[in-house]
Parts: structure tokens; sequence; C-alpha cells
């Protein structure tokens, strides 16, 4: 097996050669071998195949010149050479690095240049740790911070300049917050609100611009209190409400069971 790649090149472009490999010794044992384990062929998949056989060997190689070697060395290395990774000029080996890392240490990355890693390290943090980001230039930081903080912390995200992280706080915000949200200027996230709030009261959104908002009221509010969704310019909203009212009245009339 070979990857599919014929080509044994190393990363800067030399034919791979074994003989004057500084691991020629092991090639004999089967623990490498060429264009499939290797540390000095240039695809990342050769590579980490060559630490998953080899992770005794990874300490020598957190300092290599070539990022992808320094990066997969980070996820076998000995975790007291790896705070130095955490200032690597590669985001790669940074964030390798940070996951295995106690939180103490990589609390420094969440304001990180590159999104990725900063992305990936609020995964690795809980709630208190996770509010300096809450302000993150990059609406995706944020809107994995919203995925992620506790709902009883999310009030600080009400009202989040972007309407994607406003719509999942809308999903996950703690029950009595939820009319705070409901003048929201973005109907995708009025909807969210709309579909949590009890039907008692939906009373104030009757009256939304949104033709999908008002059909979760007329789906949801008490009969009693459709009013003039029955008479919507939306014809599903106009259809649902009146059906509910019809079956509302013919209960009432036709009594107990």
């Amino acid at each position: 097996m070979n990857d599919d790649i014929d080509e044994t090149i190393d990363w800067q472009g030399n034919e791979v050669d074994c003989a004057s490999c500084v691991h020629s010794d092991i090639l004999a044992s089967g623990k490498c071998r060429l264009s499939h384990a290797c540390v000095n062929d240039r695809y990342a998949r050769r590579i980490d195949r060559f630490f998953n056989w080899n992770p005794d060997l990874a300490n020598q190689y957190v300092s290599h010149p070539h990022f992808e070697v320094r990066a997969i060395a980070a996820k076998h290395a000995a975790v007291f050479l790896l705070i130095p990774l955490l200032d690597d000029p590669e985001e790669t080996v940074r964030w390798n690095a940070a996951r295995r890392l106690p939180k103490k240490h990589i609390l420094k990355l969440r304001h990180d240049p590159h999104r990725e890693v900063r992305i990936r390290i609020v995964t690795l943090l809980e709630d208190a740790d996770l509010v300096p980001m809450l302000q993150d230039p990059d609406y995706y930081v944020r809107l994995s911070v919203a995925r992620r903080l506790a709902p009883e912390l999310l009030e600080w995200m009400l009202h989040d300049e972007e309407a994607e992280v406003r719509r999942v706080v809308a999903q996950r915000i703690h029950e009595d917050w939820l009319m705070r949200m409901a003048s929201d200027p973005e109907p995708r996230v009025r909807l969210e609100i709309a579909k949590r709030l009890p039907a008692e009261k939906l009373g104030d959104m009757r009256r939304d611009s949104d033709w999908r908002i008002r059909h979760e009221v007329a789906s949801r509010i008490a009969p009693g209190e459709l009013g003039e969704l029955t008479e919507d310019e939306d014809e599903l909203v106009r259809e649902t409400a009146l059906a509910r009212a019809s079956g509302d009245a013919r209960r009432r009339k036709e009594g107990p069971a």
C-alpha cells in the first residue's frame, strides 16, 4: 500500500533516501516503510503513520523545520515539551499542542491570530473561561461560544451583532429571558422565540411582520386568542387559525363528552 502516490519526496522537494536516514536501523524491523510510513516524506499521512508506529521518537521532532512534522509529533511527544509549541508560527502545530495541555496553559490561545485555533479552543473551555471570547471579532468564534456556553450565561449574547449567533442564543437561553428577544430585528431569531414561548405568552407576536411567526402563533396559541389571525393576509396562517377556531367552536357546541 502506498496511498496511491508514487513519489517519495521530502518537504524540501528531494527524493527520500532510506540509506542516509537517521532511522535506517528501524527499516529492517518494519517500523518504517518507504512511501507508507516515513518521517521524511512530505505527505502528512505517511508522517502520521510513522509516529503511530514509533511514538517514542516524537520528542526528537517537536522542533523540526517542517511544520507537518512538528504538528504530528505534537500528538505523541511528552507533554512538557508542548508548551513552547503554543507560540509556533503554524496554527496546526499550536492547536495539536493545545489539545493535550492543561487548561491553564492554553488560555492565551483565546486570542490566537488564527480563527480556526480560536474556534477549536472553544471546545476545550467551559463557561467562565469563555467569557473573554464573547467579543471575538469573528462571528463563527462567537457562534461556537453561543453553542457551548451554559444557558444561564447567554444573557451576555442577547444583542450580538450577528443574527445567526442570536438565533442560537434564542434556542438555548433560559425561558425567563425569551421575551427579551421577542422583538429582535431578525425574523429567524423571532421564530426561534415563538417556537419556545409557552402558548399563553404568544399573544404579543400575533401581529409579527413575518408570516412564519404568525403561523407558529396560529398553530399554538389558545383558540380564544387567535383574534385577527383568522383574517390574516397569508393563506396558510389564515387557514391554520380558522381550522383551530372552528374546531374549538365545535367542541364548545358539543359540550363535554
